[in-house]
């Protein structure tokens, strides 16, 4: 459920129109915003039985600040229980939002997020009268704002109150599969990996047919349909089995023949309806923190890119197209915490997309979101250990597997790195997706509890649920399992659980195969491969007898199954 609140005080007249609506009459004077001394808008973004997130922002109207704290109250028993991006106190009902050290300046006409977590029970009503050190700010002016939606009318979580699209083509193989019934209902992402998919490759479903597909599953509800945004020029420059169409220089052919008729099709009235989700471009940008310069991890490829500055623009260029459609939400790909959980690359990687989404025309406003974990294997939580964790005096930081990670699962790191996000300039009111699709790890392997604690190696290796050789390894994985269902609002910060990554497709293939579709052969795909620096030169942990990436693996969606935490 979102809510949303942002009221004026200020001279604004109420007149009644022709129809008996009440309109606000705009002042003759443009100055005379300044007789509003400060705005909040107050939102719930996420709200459950017994609690919710909500996003502050607070505009300074008045002379510029070094430092401010914003007051309220509630009506009920409303307590916050967690904050970021200010130090926030309560005392009965009374709440305090104060600056942190690093976001004091609040400029004339500048504005400030800042975001918590609280528990209630009853009835959640939104505070009535806010004011900035001591000024009032707003009250209620009887707007009421219910639904959550911003001007465009996009709500805050597109997957709240939503079925999502069941792609009718994946369901069926899934359902030829022995067993696989038990999963094919489930909706997966669509592909878009090269410009032929727009309208359709080898017999297979252009967009306008899954876009028509989605509007027969609708009904009278509310659909998502989830689509992954996926051929950069230069594509995926550390990994061959995904390499794509496009050279690293053809940025206006990715723009003309690949984004604008994506985005044509997007804006057509026929899908106004829809909620479209787009995973923007996976594993792009953070190439270019952790495998471009002086790194052992860097590509020849990798350092292109970086250069020439074609994913930054691609990736600006389509989420500046896609985000002007008012039924589109971008969600931008975040790798995930096996590569950039890294202190190194936690923060450099928040500021690159920072980048990227302010180029070619786009803002942070065409940003609804950060997925992670797309067609990866990460834990989504590790229940047997913590990075706090210390043996014999060791850390669990120091452990092989964790490397000096500065986490060790996906939702952690998803939470925390939602918060570094918001700290360098995205929207407060941005949500989270993981993929799930293959992070499950059951099955027998799975420990029920703690290795033991003879190191800090066998205490951490005894204990994951994570089998994998090395957490760099990300090709077929053997031993992988279905993980989380999709669902919407799982945890904190979180929109959605999601199969972006459809089960049972393929990474890459185990030996070369000639192909028209730009994908090379990937030694990380082999499962005789001793390695390289990306991960440690350990053996890949891939499965034999894989297809090329994108087509059908049936042994891995049996696996899959086999190994699904939870269980099928």
């Amino acid at each position: 459920m979102s809510r949303t609140k942002s009221a004026l005080l200020g001279a604004l007249v109420l007149l009644a129109g022709a129809s008996g609506t009440a309109v606000a009459a705009v002042p003759a004077d443009p100055a005379g915003i300044a007789a509003i001394p400060c705005t909040v808008d107050y939102k719930v973004q996420n709200q459950w039985d017994t609690g919710f997130t909500a996003a502050v922002t607070v505009t300074n109207n008045s002379a510029a600040k070094t430092s401010w704290a914003v007051k309220w109250a509630y009506a009920g028993n409303q307590k916050v229980t967690s904050g970021w991006n200010a130090k926030i106190s309560q005392s009965g009902t009374a709440v305090t939002a104060a600056n942190e050290t690093y976001n004091g300046t609040l400029a004339t006409g500048g504005s400030v997020s800042f975001g918590f977590n609280a528990s209630y029970s009853g009835t959640n009503a939104l505070p009535t009268s806010f004011t900035l050190d001591g000024v009032t700010c707003n009250v209620d002016d009887g707007s009421g704002g219910g639904g959550g939606s911003d001007p465009s009318g996009r709500v805050d979580n597109p997957y709240a109150g939503a079925k999502v699209y069941v792609n009718p083509e994946w369901s069926a193989k899934a359902a030829a599969e022995t067993g696989g019934s038990r999963i094919s209902n489930q909706p997966t992402g669509v592909w878009l990996d090269r410009i032929a998919a727009i309208n359709g490759a080898s017999g297979s479903m252009g967009l306008r047919a899954h876009l028509d597909a989605a509007l027969a599953q609708k009904g009278s509800g509310e659909e998502v349909v989830q689509l992954v945004v996926y051929d950069l020029p230069g594509r995926d420059c550390a990994a061959l089995a995904s390499n794509g169409e496009l050279g690293p220089t053809e940025i206006d052919k990715y723009k003309t023949q690949f984004i604008d008729p994506i985005a044509a099709i997007l804006a057509d009235s026929k899908y106004a309806s829809l909620r479209i989700v787009t995973t923007i471009e996976i594993d792009s940008l953070p190439n270019l923190v952790t495998n471009t310069g002086s790194r052992a991890t860097a590509t020849p490829q990798c350092d292109t890119m970086l250069a020439n500055g074609n994913y930054v623009k691609g990736v600006g260029y389509a989420l500046a197209k896609l985000g002007a459609i008012p039924n589109v939400y971008n969600y931008l790909d975040a790798g995930h915490h096996g590569w950039i959980g890294w202190d190194d690359n936690f923060g450099a990687s928040a500021t690159l997309f920072k980048q990227a989404a302010t180029s070619e025309g786009a803002t942070v406003d065409d940003v609804a979101g950060f997925i992670t974990n797309t067609a990866n294997y990460s834990a989504l939580k590790e229940n047997n250990f913590t990075i706090n964790d210390t043996v014999n005096g060791t850390s669990v930081r120091q452990s092989k597997w964790v490397d000096w990670n500065r986490y060790v699962d996906e939702l952690s790191f998803a939470q925390a790195f939602r918060n570094q996000l918001v700290s360098v300039g995205f929207n407060s009111g941005i949500g989270m997706l993981i993929d799930t699709s293959r992070n499950g790890w059951g099955g027998t392997a799975r420990p029920t509890g703690p290795g033991a604690t003879t190191s800090v190696d066998t205490y951490v290796d005894g204990g994951r649920y994570d089998r994998r050789i090395h957490v760099g390894n990300w090709c077929n994985q053997a031993g992988a399992g279905l993980g989380e269902r999709p669902q919407a609002s799982p945890a904190t910060g979180i929109d959605a659980y999601v199969w972006m990554k459809p089960p049972g497709e393929s990474d890459g293939s185990s030996s070369a195969i000639a192909n028209d579709e730009g994908k090379g052969f990937d030694r990380m795909c082999d499962p005789t491969y001793t390695g390289n620096p990306r991960n440690n030169n350990n053996m890949s942990g891939a499965l034999p007898n894989a297809p090329l990436s994108g087509h059908w693996f049936s042994a891995q969606f049996q696996q899959l199954m086999t190994n699904a935490y939870p269980p099928l």
